[in-house]
């Protein structure tokens, strides 16, 4: 019961990205052909919120749900780690013509074909996983 509210700021959140048309393939590719700004928008009030919520969650020493203080903990800032996963990710969000959060809104709004974008990223997951201790890093 008391995870509910996060169920429901969950689907107010997914009802936010459908009306800002966040899912919409047409705006995806907008953004990627550099033809519109809306998605650039999105994603930049995105980052700006992120880092406001960070920056709170650090000075006010919020506590997780469990009680325990959130810490954030360095990265390795190398280059490289960046700029290849970057790639990667923004090839797969071009050719599904989705990222991994909207994809299952998709799904909610009976796009059955999105099934397959769901499986090769669950399945790319797991491949990295398996592969993890292989990889720079």
């Amino acid at each position: 019961m008391k995870y509910l509210k996060f169920l429901g700021i969950g689907v107010i959140f997914g009802i936010a990205l459908t009306k800002g048309q966040v899912v919409s393939w047409y705006r995806i590719i907008e953004m990627f052909y550099f033809d519109s700004f809306h998605m650039y928008g999105i994603i930049g009030l995105a980052v700006v919120l992120g880092i406001i919520m960070v920056q709170f969650i650090k000075r006010k020493k919020v506590k997780s749900i469990e009680g325990q203080l959130i810490t954030f903990n360095p990265k390795n800032k190398s280059v490289a780690r960046y700029l290849i996963g970057g790639t990667f990710f923004g090839l797969g969000w071009a050719m599904a013509g989705a990222c991994p959060g909207p994809m299952y809104l998709l799904l909610g709004r009976g796009y059955w074909l999105i099934l397959l974008v769901i499986f090769g990223a669950l399945l790319g997951t797991f491949v990295y996983g398996l592969l993890r201790h292989k990889l720079p890093h």
